[in-house]
């Protein structure tokens, strides 16, 4: 399988973190999401609901972050996977988490895959 919709570096806020006062405040995120389905179809057909709608697969990863929190963003990862697979129809989802902790280095990620 081939065909790849990505959205990078999705700009989120949310709380993530092991310590609990890591969590008492939102803080940013960048999420990457490639989601692997067959696109022939929409492609031939120009035709949306073939495809996967990358606008609200944002907006629901957004909803995701409302009144809720992570330890880990493993975990966070997984859930968008799990997001992704069961309410797009994806074939398989890879999740980038990046976050930015640490003083002394750009960002710290994390990189799942899911396959249905």
């Amino acid at each position: 399988m081939n065909d790849k919709i990505t959205i990078e570096d999705l700009e989120v806020r949310f709380h993530v973190g092991v310590p609990d006062e890591e969590r008492t405040e939102a803080q940013k995120l960048l999420i990457t999401i490639e989601i692997f389905k067959e696109l022939s179809s929409s492609a031939k057909n120009d035709d949306l609901s073939n495809t996967i709608d990358y606008f609200s697969v944002t907006q629901e990863i957004k909803a995701l972050g409302e009144n809720q929190s992570w330890k880990l963003i493993e975990t966070l990862a997984s859930d968008i996977c799990e997001l992704v697979i069961s309410n797009f129809k994806a074939e398989s989802v890879r999740v980038i988490v990046k976050k930015f902790i640490l003083p002394d280095t750009r960002w710290v990620s994390v990189d799942i895959t899911r396959k249905i």
